[in-house]
């Protein structure tokens, strides 16, 4: 029986994860896993509210895997490593995952392609990086050009999304380590880790947010916002889906107004993946200005 790993990061959902779906036609048996890289979850900008809200995430991942009769295998360390391991312990003909533009990501990637059967798939982003370039193959540094060009592309059609497994092959018994307790955030929860909260905040705020976002966005007075950020940031919501509720939402808003606020977001969103872009063509920016003759600038306090 043919077996694949679906190595989970940035896609902690069901609906519309082309990874997963990737993995499910080429194989019997998917095996969902999730690996806790130490590098990056002692990163600097990690945060205690961002790790909480991640492994919030994947327990409620881990429960909807279950549900359908499968589950998630959680490891500990350093990821090529242990993608190895799972390797031979479950005879894996290949391992699919999301592509991530990230410059970590990218180098991780590189040296796993090189010993394990890595299969990269789109997701992250609608249009990847590689695909929105000048006439010259060159990318672009400037959103206006880059956003005609993202929309020259072709757009998600409805019935484009895929519809999460209503059933999973049961999982192998293999080690798993349990999902981390901390870090706890204190105070409520604004924003509740899951898939299904963030298809709910989606079709509330298509529903009737996204037509005054245009005016409601920067009132700090006004629920003008989608409240999707970091959903989108751990893919518990597919970029696809968000920007086909966009293009429907101006399609059908009733008003100039309201199609202003819909393209504004779609605007967001396409924003979003210019700078993906940009980190994926230019990484030296997690380091130092974008432009050269900004780069020396004497800082009056520089600790």
């Amino acid at each position: 029986m043919a077996t694949a790993i679906w190595w989970v990061r940035r896609d902690q959902r069901l609906t519309d994860n082309q990874a997963l779906a990737a993995a499910m036609a080429h194989a019997e048996q998917v095996v969902p896993v999730f690996i806790l890289d130490p590098v990056l979850l002692s990163a600097p900008d990690a945060g205690d509210k961002r790790v909480a809200f991640m492994l919030g995430g994947l327990r409620q991942l881990q429960a909807d895997l279950r549900s359908r009769g499968s589950g998630l295998i959680v490891r500990q360390g350093e990821p090529a490593e242990e993608l190895a391991k799972l390797v031979r312990e479950t005879g894996a003909q290949a391992i699919y995952a999301e592509e991530d533009p990230w410059p970590y990501a990218q180098r991780r990637e590189g040296r796993i392609a090189q010993s394990l059967p890595l299969h990269l798939v789109g997701g992250l982003t609608l249009h990847p990086p590689d695909l929105v370039l000048k006439g010259d193959g060159t990318p672009y540094a400037v959103f206006t050009p880059y956003s005609r060009a993202w929309k020259a592309l072709p757009l998600p059609e409805a019935g484009a999304l895929l519809p999460a497994p209503v059933s999973m092959p049961s999982l192998p018994d293999i080690r798993s380590v349990p999902i981390p307790d901390g870090p706890a955030v204190p105070g409520g929860v604004p924003f509740p880790p899951s898939e299904a909260e963030a298809q709910r905040r989606l079709l509330a705020f298509a529903g009737d947010g996204i037509h005054h976002y245009g005016e409601a966005r920067d009132r700090m007075d006004l629920d003008g916002t989608s409240r999707l950020s970091p959903y989108l940031r751990f893919g518990m919501i597919s970029t696809r889906q968000a920007v086909l509720s966009a293009l429907r939402a101006r399609e059908a808003a009733p008003d100039g107004q309201a199609r202003t606020g819909a393209e504004t977001w779609l605007n967001e969103l396409i924003w979003r993946e210019f700078y993906m872009s940009i980190l994926a063509h230019f990484p030296h920016v997690l380091e130092q200005s974008f432009r050269a003759n900004l780069r020396d600038i004497a800082w009056e306090n520089d600790e």
